[in-house]
């Protein structure tokens, strides 16, 4: 079954197991621990495994999955960044005749067709719940429910709002801990403006940030680099930072592709319309495919994320500045 986050909050309990995938880690996050919450589910009958190890750990995912709890209660076995090389494994699991454990599966921006979404999608009592990036819709919604009246917060200027709009969506996670801060930065007010957001922000890199995104495809190698370097400073997560790149050459792929701007803070606007000039459809879809590698390589090779990124950053941003010079010619 394909299903929305109502049908999530209603149907957790009649399924025997949840594919829960897309670019959002944050909410898929969120999801995996609502589902633990929702079946009441202890720690002593819980077992996570990455999907790197299933081999090695596939006598105790089974005997987890298969035998009964000594304590009592709902068992569950989460397996987390999962593939379509791994729906074999995935497949002979939850279709056990001795399964008596809720599995989730979770993964990344899993293709359409697939291994993993067309077993989950294709049965009657499993379930595959997409966690896309927020738009600029559940994004207000969302920072309105977590602004509102129970955390303190009477009113939202109109500039702070557009400001966090520019800058929050990317990840779940990270947009409810900015949300958590500046609602405690703002009690005693009740009121959030725009120089509350900028003060918050920094914590969570958001000028460096967006230096780094909206430089590198708009062909400024050196303050691409230069942002990087203060991101990695700042000991900013690689993962993290993989994945903003990859929100952020989405949003331009949709501009690109349907003519739809998001809604662009100031500061960056001009960058980013230099970029939809300079970056075609073909190199964009080039780009977003080498990041899904990109990703994957962080996890399972053993090489310094810093090193990785870096020199997929700056081959990406000469890339940019070469498309910069052809569109100048």
């Amino acid at each position: 079954m394909k299903w929305r986050d109502s049908d999530f909050k209603t149907g957790i309990e009649k399924i025997r197991a949840v594919l829960i995938y897309g670019p959002d880690s944050g909410q898929i996050d969120e999801y995996c621990t609502a589902a633990i919450k929702k079946l009441g589910v202890d720690k002593d009958n819980l077992l996570t495994v990455d999907s790197d190890n299933l081999r090695e750990k596939q006598d105790l995912i089974y005997a987890e999955a298969c035998t009964p709890s000594m304590f009592g209660g709902q068992k569950m076995v989460i397996i987390s960044n999962a593939g379509d090389s791994d729906a074999k494994f995935v497949s002979d699991l939850v279709s056990h005749s001795g399964l008596c454990a809720m599995v989730v599966v979770s993964g990344g921006d899993l293709r359409a067709g697939g291994g993993l979404r067309s077993l989950f999608e294709g049965a009657e009592d499993m379930a595959a719940l997409p966690c896309y990036m927020d738009d600029a819709k559940t994004l207000t919604t969302l920072i309105r429910n977590e602004l509102s009246a129970s955390s303190g917060i009477q009113q939202i200027t109109p500039d702070a709002m557009a400001y966090m709009l520019a800058h929050l969506g990317s990840d779940r996670g990270i947009t409810r801990g900015f949300l958590r801060k500046i609602a405690l930065y703002v009690d005693d007010k009740r009121v959030v403006e725009l120089s509350d957001v900028e003060k918050c922000l920094p914590d969570t890199g958001a000028a460096d940030i967006d230096d780094f995104l909206y430089s590198l495809t708009s062909g400024l190698i050196q303050q691409t680099m230069m942002a990087l370097d203060r991101l990695l400073y700042d000991n900013k997560e690689p993962n993290m930072l993989v994945r903003m790149l990859d929100g952020h050459f989405k949003k331009l792929q949709n501009a690109v592709v349907n003519g739809q701007l998001p809604r662009l803070f100031w500061k960056v606007e001009e960058k980013f319309k230099i970029a939809i000039k300079i970056w075609p459809e073909s190199e964009i879809t080039a780009v977003l495919m080498r990041l899904n590698e990109l990703e994957r390589q962080l996890r399972t090779t053993g090489m310094p994320g810093e090193v990785l990124l870096r020199d997929f950053a700056l081959k990406l941003a000469m890339r940019s500045a070469k498309l910069a010079t052809k569109r100048r010619k």
